[in-house]
């Protein structure tokens, strides 16, 4: 899906109220599937729902959820930043919904006690339109409510009333106009991508955020010190850039994406985009009944040194587990008898070597071979002392053989002058910064702090599909396309990993898939499964070999 600024979806959302598709409509399809996402992880009959409402439309989004709550059987308590009027706001006082402003609440009692006893917190205060700091009421508003949360939280906070809720003041209501709900989609399915699936109940209270936390900003990522921490995100349309960046990301807690009506078309000429499950699906490469190995490609490995006996296999167990219908290890003679113990499934070319690393006299060999393979993965466990050998090959020797290129194949070619004129291409890369920074010679920094750009812009120069891992890994074409891949895991911050991941890749190229869709598939396999992982044992302790039994599960789960 579309991976979008705050001004992109400004402009969608006035283009669909030129077609019919009102604000006021957006608005209650919003709030209703604000609504449903809590509904969907929590039986509300009964339970207490805190609504924090600000001024603009977010807080109408908030107001429409807290209707559809009540009428749920929620017990709800609407907590205004400001006196407002509005329909909703009507709507919620004819049905007895108990109402409070922040101007009225002295000392801010019943903020303290309907934080307190909530189940479930909306955090509808500000959305997408709103860049300044927080301050004055709002940062009171907030301040109060994170104290509380925190304190609840760790285990010692005091209930000030048992009742609930009390008796107050309403606020002034005006008109604004209801309309009929549509359904909400998750941005990705929870069965495969998210750690933070579950009921709500794992946490009191439970914070859902309308669009974002209110302090996010949905254009850099950038956060307000007094921002709420969210367990779950509901955006509408399509995902901001800011739900993609850190530190925002990590105060989003679990993205959904509803929809909220609007034509897709509206959104055509935007080429930044966030991958999900029905993307995947549609690219993912058939696997007819009556198929043979041959049916799924050949791939062939050039890898390992006597320092990195584990990287090959790593590698070559991933492309199998990935589809891939024959995989041959070509690695230094030395590390053969190893190679061949870790691995009964792989065919192996023992290669010449000089002191366990691949020599210039492997160049025939290799290049001969290649011939005969779908594709080539190039570069994991080689060390740099490998230069002689992977220079010769990758500028004379691998024809028109799909190439994965990975780990030191990649700080080999750093070191040619133009480089990427002389690797046939679609290459595909697979750069962690680091090793971006030595392709470019830019800063780390540089590349940091806008990693789209770096990835477009280079994919655009060299002429090749880079993959620049890491924390929403970016996959971008020459022909200008970036996706963005929804996972930013810490299970997957450990050695081997990488390796996984290029086998993976090479899987898709070798079963006839085109460069940018089998690094997309590839990666998007490679994070689901570490998701998978990060459910199952946690964000520490987790194996890089863990992930090989998760990949064909997440296949079956995706198609």
């Amino acid at each position: 899906m579309k991976l979008v600024t705050v001004d992109q979806m400004r402009r969608i959302e006035a283009a669909a109220d030129a077609q019919g598709q009102t604000y006021a409509a957006m608005m209650e399809r919003a709030g209703s599937a604000v609504a449903r996402v809590i509904q969907s992880r929590l039986d509300v009959r009964g339970q207490r729902v805190l609504v924090l409402v600000g001024p603009g439309n977010n807080g109408g989004d908030g107001l429409v959820a807290a209707r559809h709550l009540h009428d749920a059987g929620a017990e709800v308590g609407v907590y205004l930043l400001k006196a407002r009027e509005d329909e909703h706001l009507h709507a919620l006082q004819e049905r007895g919904t108990s109402l409070a402003v922040l101007p009225t609440d002295q000392g801010l009692k019943v903020l303290r006690q309907w934080s307190n006893q909530c189940t479930v917190l909306v955090d509808a205060l500000l959305g997408t339109g709103a860049s300044r700091s927080i301050g004055n009421a709002l940062g009171v508003l907030l301040a109060t409510v994170r104290e509380e949360v925190q304190a609840r939280r760790s285990g010692v906070s005091d209930l000030i009333d048992p009742a609930w809720p009390p008796s107050l003041r309403s606020v002034p209501v005006g008109l604004r106009g209801a309309f009929s709900a549509t359904k909400q989609s998750p941005s990705f399915n929870p069965e495969i991508a998210s750690p933070a699936y579950g009921r709500l109940a794992m946490t009191q209270p439970a914070i859902i955020a309308v669009d974002g936390p209110t302090g996010l900003n949905y254009d850099n990522g950038e956060i307000d010190p007094l921002t709420l921490p969210a367990d779950i995100s509901v955006t509408f349309a399509y995902p901001k850039i800011g739900h993609a960046r850190f530190p925002g990301a990590g105060v989003c807690g679990e993205l959904i994406v509803a929809d909220i009506g609007t034509d897709p078309q509206l959104a055509a000429d935007i080429d930044r985009e966030l991958a999900d499950p029905a993307l995947i699906r549609s690219l993912l490469p058939a696997r007819p009944r009556n198929a043979h190995k041959g049916t799924f490609g050949k791939v062939l490995i050039v890898s390992g040194s006597t320092l990195y006996t584990g990287a090959p296999v790593l590698a070559a167990e991933a492309a199998y587990r990935s589809g891939a219908g024959l995989v041959t290890l070509a690695t230094p003679q030395a590390i053969h008898a190893i190679m061949a113990s870790k691995i009964n499934e792989a065919t192996f070319l023992p290669l010449p070597d000089e002191n366990g690393v691949l020599s210039a006299a492997a160049f025939d060999q290799v290049r001969d071979t290649m011939t005969n393979y779908t594709a080539t993965l190039i570069g994991p466990g080689i060390t740099p002392s490998a230069r002689p050998f992977i220079e010769q090959l990758l500028t004379q020797g691998v024809g028109q053989s799909a190439l994965v290129l990975d780990a030191d194949a990649l700080n080999i070619l750093a070191q040619i002058d133009g480089w990427w004129t002389r690797v046939p291409s679609p290459a595909i890369l697979t750069p962690h910064p680091g090793e971006m920074a030595r392709l470019t010679r830019l800063a780390l920094k540089e590349i940091e702090a806008d990693r789209e750009r770096v990835a477009s812009e280079y994919a655009r120069r060299w002429g090749h599909v880079v993959v620049l891992k890491g924390a929403f890994t970016v996959i971008a074409t020459p022909e200008g396309r970036s996706i963005l891949l929804p996972f930013a895991n810490p299970a997957l911050a450990t050695a081997g990993s990488g390796d996984v991941l290029a086998g993976t890749i090479v899987a898709f190229r070798a079963q006839g898939t085109p460069a940018f869709e089998a690094a997309l598939c590839g990666a998007y396999l490679h994070g689901a499964a570490g998701e998978v992982l990060y459910r199952e044992i946690g964000s520490a302790g987790a194996l890089a070999g863990d992930l090989l039994t998760r990949l064909p599960r997440v296949w079956r789960t995706l198609s």
